[in-house]
């Protein structure tokens, strides 16, 4: 064989081997590099143990905010009647501020050395938020259920902040008040509002409306 046709090879041989790199590895499987529930200690000045504790109670606040979030997208999509732009907006307007929450969150958990729940099937077997219908439902009925919602979100807040406290957490704890507490207690607000029952009219306006003067 010519000198030329061994290198002409090589060659052939060399871009072979480049593209076999280039390939995308698939498959891949291998055990975890950390269990759920196990803490990876950082050096972020606590203690295993109170990092322990707000993991656990981040891991079912965030079950809750994510199920929270995925009921606002719902009524935003099914969502009807004569407040339907307003609220379709609303809806949008809070899921976007809770997905806001769900990452802050989560990342509060991975920074206290835990892991993240992230699955809908695991939200799902974790939340205490009831599960509403697949179908649609009255605007009352699905301001009903975020109100109910976010009052279970608010009680847990407080009672893992006073907790957060006293493992010396002031990270989880600020996170808590600062952000969670807040927040949802902002959009209880604007959701309880169009629950009062008031006209759309003046007294009066509407009276005459009605008798037609």
């Amino acid at each position: 064989m010519s000198a030329k046709k061994v290198d002409n090879r090589a060659r052939y041989n060399q871009l072979e081997e480049g593209t076999k790199r280039a390939q995308p590895v698939l498959h891949e499987h291998a055990r975890e590099i950390q269990p759920y529930n196990k803490i990876a200690k950082l050096p972020i000045a606590l203690d295993e143990t109170a990092c322990e504790s707000s993991v656990n109670n981040l891991n079912q606040l965030l079950a809750d905010t994510i199920t929270l979030r995925d009921m606002y997208k719902k009524h935003h999509w099914q969502v009807a009647g004569v407040t339907f732009y307003q609220l379709h907006l609303l809806f949008d307007k809070h899921h976007g501020e809770q997905d806001e929450l769900v990452d802050t969150i989560a990342e509060r958990i991975q920074v206290l050395g835990g892991v993240s729940i992230a699955m809908a099937a695991d939200v799902a077997e974790t939340t205490i938020i009831p599960r509403p219908p697949r179908g649609r439902e009255e605007v009352a009925v699905q301001i009903s259920r975020l109100l109910e919602a976010h009052e279970f979100i608010l009680k847990e807040a407080h009672t893992m902040a006073r907790q957060a406290t006293e493992v010396g957490d002031d990270g989880t704890n600020d996170l808590l008040v600062s952000d969670v507490i807040r927040t949802n207690e902002l959009q209880v607000w604007f959701l309880a509002e169009h629950l009062v029952a008031v006209p759309l009219l003046h007294r009066e306006q509407a009276k005459a409306a009605s008798s037609g003067d």
